[in-house]
């Protein structure tokens, strides 16, 4: 495994209509060196029946262990909701549980500076030692990387960072050439997440939409894949993950399962693993050296369906 950044499945890649076991062999039979793991998705292993030395159990059948801890979401809330407090305390368990040092979070409200800010200050200072990582998303109260940057360093906390998303950068229209990295300081750029995008956006609008339905695998869009990830390593950024998150065609259930050949005589059986082994390829070959991202001439089949619990990342 890479001891430094752990090529790593999103758990949004193979979604949230798995087991755990499913979910942790599935990596495993592509490739994977670490898998993502959202507060949903562990409490829909504990709901299997499974105890936490149960989920260390299966991670090391399978040599495998868990990399990323995700989501907190409505942090900034005046007037947290019970269910918001519980699902950071779960995240704050997960790394401790897991060996994880840091915890993806997002924010789909608005609020003035001075208020996002010290409410980040606050998330930064349950965290303790931990990392909190804001990832700025186009459609949502963080749209770009500047916005993150100004609340991050408002906070004043040494453990909050920065959690940047291909497909949030690419239609957030910021550019690749590293003028938006200058000040910023390459150890607080926490994680990477890699994946591509479609030739034209969805509308504004429904920008979210597109996230959740239609994101490529690395390397098979137009969202300059290579070259994303160059820009952060001539900056001299070290991510704790490279994440790939493919969010695509195929449900979460029908991918799982047919990576695993549970029906090995159904049609387009090998797709997934295809879409899976492509995208642990590139994210091997992006971060080890700068390659080519060509941009598809049609546009990719329609999703048949997607899933919505939680924020995506």
């Amino acid at each position: 495994m890479s001891k430094t950044c752990p090529i790593t499945i999103s758990s949004w890649t193979l979604g949230d209509k798995c087991s755990f076991q499913e979910r942790v062999s599935a990596a495993k039979a592509a490739g994977y060196e670490g898998l993502g793991l959202r507060a949903e998705t562990y409490a829909d292993a504990l709901a299997e029946g499974l105890q936490d030395q149960d989920l260390l159990t299966i991670l090391d059948q399978y040599d495998m262990r868990v990399t990323e801890v995700e989501y907190i979401t409505q942090w900034a809330d005046e007037n947290r909701s019970y269910e918001q407090k519980y699902k950071e305390q779960v995240c704050f368990h997960m790394c401790d549980l897991f060996g994880v040092q840091y915890i993806n979070c997002g924010l789909l409200e608005t609020y003035p500076l001075d208020h996002t800010a010290q409410k980040l200050k606050e998330l930064c200072r349950r965290a303790g030692k931990r990392r909190i990582a804001l990832e700025p998303m186009p459609y949502s109260g963080v749209p770009t990387l500047a916005a993150a940057w100004e609340i991050v360093q408002a906070s004043g906390c040494s453990n909050a960072g920065l959690l940047l998303d291909l497909w949030h950068w690419v239609r957030a229209q910021q550019p690749l050439d590293g003028r938006l990295l200058e000040e910023i300081p390459a150890d607080r750029i926490v994680s990477l997440q890699i994946d591509d995008v479609l030739p034209r956006p969805y509308a504004s609008s429904v920008l979210r939409d597109e996230s959740m339905h239609d994101r490529l695998a690395p390397g098979t869009g137009c969202g300059r894949t290579a070259d994303f990830v160059q820009m952060f390593r001539a900056k001299g950024v070290q991510p704790a993950v490279l994440g790939v998150k493919v969010i695509a065609a195929l449900t979460a259930t029908v991918a799982v399962r047919r990576l695993l050949q549970d029906k090995p005589n159904t049609k387009n059986t090998g797709i997934w693993a295809g879409c899976l082994a492509l995208a642990l390829v590139q994210a091997a070959v992006l971060f080890s050296r700068a390659a080519t991202s060509t941009c598809p001439r049609r546009r990719p089949p329609a999703p048949r369906r997607c899933w919505r619990r939680g924020l995506p990342g």
